[in-house]
């Protein structure tokens, strides 16, 4: 019993001077996550995720955190009896929908992710695209025949008040609401907002938590992972359907941030425990890389 215990104290130290690289390597780095799916709805998994971001500010990371919240917006809206309608994706989202949405994400959402975020040891603070100005849209390009109404694609990222916050050891929580010159209030694409918010960061990582293990060749055989997926293969990927779907303004996130100076995106498996970590600190890492 001794003996196993020991080997297990072997394992852990082993682990942590695995780690040791990659913590001297990305201190003092930004790491945008675009925090989602089951690891935001389990609450196991909430739990990891956040003691995996606390973590790595404590080890001298800088990372900033971008929230979607589609299931609990639906929620809301069957329990106030308003239909969810979508166009390509999208949601419509008119004005009483629009002030749903900005009810779910910044006043429920946002503020349970700080929450947890200082529970499991952070300084956490919640933001919106309209705080300090950080997030401009103007409403998307779709269909002439239909009204979008307040779904918005972003213009300017005003990262300044994301650099005070990461300056000062906190961990900016941002929910995906834009704003305007008008003073209009836009709904947008958080996989979009993320890789936004990481190009006008030029982060070293932009990592998005999913419920897939990563870019799979076909949805229905996990074993069909794309580890590395390279820029000039998207083009081919996408016209043979493997691209498709939810991952399509993933990937298209991925490469506005390559783009933009972002050295790394990655579309990981966040089912898995600890699989922030899994994917920063260990050799193998998680999911599939995009890179240049």
């Amino acid at each position: 019993m001794q003996e196993a215990t020991i080997q297990e104290f072997i394992q852990k130290a082993a682990t942590l001077v695995e780690a040791l690289p990659y913590i001297r390597e990305f201190e003092g780095k930004t790491i945008v996550i675009k925090y989602g799916g089951s690891a935001m709805e389990n609450p196991v998994l909430r739990k990891s995720t956040a003691e995996d971001l606390v973590l790595m500010r404590y080890v001298g990371m800088n990372p900033v955190v971008v929230h979607g919240g589609g299931p609990a917006i639906n929620r809301t809206l069957d329990q106030l009896g308003v239909e969810s309608r979508f166009h390509d994706g999208l949601r419509i989202t008119d004005k009483e929908t629009m002030r749903v949405v900005e009810m779910v994400l910044a006043g429920h959402i946002n503020k349970e992710l700080v929450s947890l975020l200082n529970t499991a040891g952070g300084d956490a603070v919640g933001l919106t695209g309209k705080d300090g100005n950080l997030l401009h849209a103007k409403q998307i390009d779709v269909d002439g025949s239909v009204d979008i109404g307040h779904v918005g694609a972003i213009t300017g990222v005003h990262s300044k008040v994301i650099d005070v916050l990461c300056e000062a050891g906190f961990i900016p929580v941002i929910a995906p609401i834009a704003t305007d010159g008008e003073g209009n209030t836009w709904n947008v694409n958080a996989d979009t907002a993320a890789g936004e918010v990481a190009a006008a960061l030029q982060a070293e990582k932009l990592v998005f938590l999913t419920d897939t293990p990563g870019l799979l060749r076909d949805m229905n055989e996990p074993d069909s992972l794309i580890h590395q997926l390279r820029y000039k293969e998207v083009t081919s990927l996408r016209e043979q359907g493997v691209i498709a779907g939810g991952m399509i303004p993933k990937v298209e996130a991925c490469l506005r941030g390559l783009d933009y100076g972002v050295r790394k995106t990655h579309i990981i498996d966040g089912r898995i425990p600890h699989s922030l970590l899994l994917e920063i600190f260990t050799v193998r890492g998680l999911g599939t890389l995009v890179c240049h």
